[in-house]
């Protein structure tokens, strides 16, 4: 196994902006965003960091404004590539793809921003593109969503998130699991379709 850290979008939005961050707590996913990168770094693990990108006059992430800025908590740590994207998943348009397969990396760890959008893309892209993922349940984080469809608050949808990753395209995983099995060489433990439907039948 060789792993990459990806570090999707921990920027001043989440934070002080327009999108801020219910569940986990900001707190909470902040030290473990941090914990993760500590500890990749002292693996040799690369960590790659991803920056949202929109147009100067858009409402969120506009370029160069504050919002659009990568939070302290990476900036203040060593990365290996940054790479900046306009679409949710790291991949689209983006040269992550190709810098993953020169460094052989076959598994992504994902942690960050927002679970259900640039985190899930990110997943099912890689999955697609034939790597396995591992999603850190307590370093990623979301905010509740209302629209003509309905509304869903930050914990239930974070944890519906997490429940469908888990039932195909990742190890899920707390941060400090996957620390321990960084550091120890532990397997994370994956599930499947069948098994995850299964347990869940009366």
């Amino acid at each position: 196994m060789k792993r990459a850290l990806i570090v999707i979008d921990v920027q001043n939005e989440y934070v002080i902006g327009n999108l801020p961050i219910a569940y986990p707590p900001l707190d909470i996913s902040l030290a473990n965003i941090a914990a993760a990168m500590d500890a990749a770094t002292a693996a040799g693990i690369p960590v790659i960091l991803v920056q949202q990108a929109a147009p100067e006059s858009a409402p969120i992430f506009a370029r160069d404004s504050a919002g659009f800025a990568l939070h302290p908590t990476v900036t203040e740590r060593p990365h290996d590539l940054l790479i900046e994207k306009t679409l949710p998943s790291s991949f689209t348009g983006t040269g992550l793809g190709e810098w993953l397969a020169e460094h052989g990396v076959d598994t992504v760890a994902i942690c960050g921003y927002m679970t259900q959008n640039c985190d899930e893309s990110t997943a099912r892209d890689a999955v697609h593109r034939g790597l396995a993922v591992e999603f850190l349940s307590d370093a990623t984080g979301t905010l509740a969503l209302g629209n003509r469809a309905g509304s869903i608050e930050a914990k239930q949808l974070h944890e519906a998130v997490l429940v469908v990753m888990q039932s195909r395209f990742a190890a899920v995983a707390t941060t400090a699991e996957w620390i321990e099995s960084v550091t120890v060489g532990t397997e994370l433990e994956r599930s499947g379709i069948f098994a995850s439907t299964r347990a869940a039948r009366p």
